[in-house]
């Protein structure tokens, strides 16, 4: 037996930071090049473990994309709930809450710089999946509060911007993103 081992046998395991630091920074490599840039070296390299490292946390590349998308989706969740906390009024929280989601988050919201990278998430099918699984779950969950079909309509209008946003390079299609979020949440309210 060598009498210098190297520093990752002399390192204390941390198996649940090992697998953040993964899942971090391939969420991070899905933000700025989508999940083409996604490999195992990329990933093992920026988590600073070996690619033998990554696969004792995900068997495959897949599994790990897989993993990315359902931390994301429990992360949205999470975010929602807060959002809905806070909220005063039942009628249409959930729609506020999403519609915040939507304009302010820091990863995928209108407003931020990774928005137009989001491409990676709309044509990956397990994303797709996972995200009509979640809207369908959390739908019937605040069907007394939000099964109005003008919460319906203020939602998708939230959905096209935000696609809007993500397609198209022009930067100035919305001349007044912050007043374009007021006005919907405003059709959130009961006159």
């Amino acid at each position: 037996m060598p009498a210098v081992m190297t520093s990752a046998h002399n390192r204390k395991k941390q198996p649940e930071l090992v697998r953040r630091l993964l899942l971090d920074c391939a969420a991070k490599l899905a933000i700025e090049g989508g999940f083409s840039a996604v490999t195992v070296q990329a990933v093992a390299d920026g988590a600073g473990v070996t690619k033998g490292g990554l696969f004792h946390h995900f068997p495959s590349k897949q599994a790990l994309i897989d993993a990315v998308v359902q931390d994301l989706m429990v992360q949205i969740d999470a975010e929602i709930d807060q959002a809905m906390d806070q909220d005063k009024q039942d009628y249409g929280c959930f729609t506020r809450a999403y519609i915040e989601l939507t304009f302010t988050d820091r990863h995928y919201g209108i407003g931020s710089p990774h928005v137009g990278k989001a491409q990676a998430l709309m044509v990956d099918r397990e994303f797709n999946r996972m995200w009509s699984v979640w809207l369908t779950g959390r739908l019937r969950r605040h069907a007394e509060t939000d099964a109005d079909p003008m919460l319906e309509i203020v939602r998708l209008a939230a959905d096209g911007a935000w696609m809007t946003r993500v397609i198209c390079d022009d930067h100035e299609i919305f001349q007044d993103v912050e007043a374009l979020r007021r006005r919907l949440v405003g059709l959130t309210r009961r006159p």
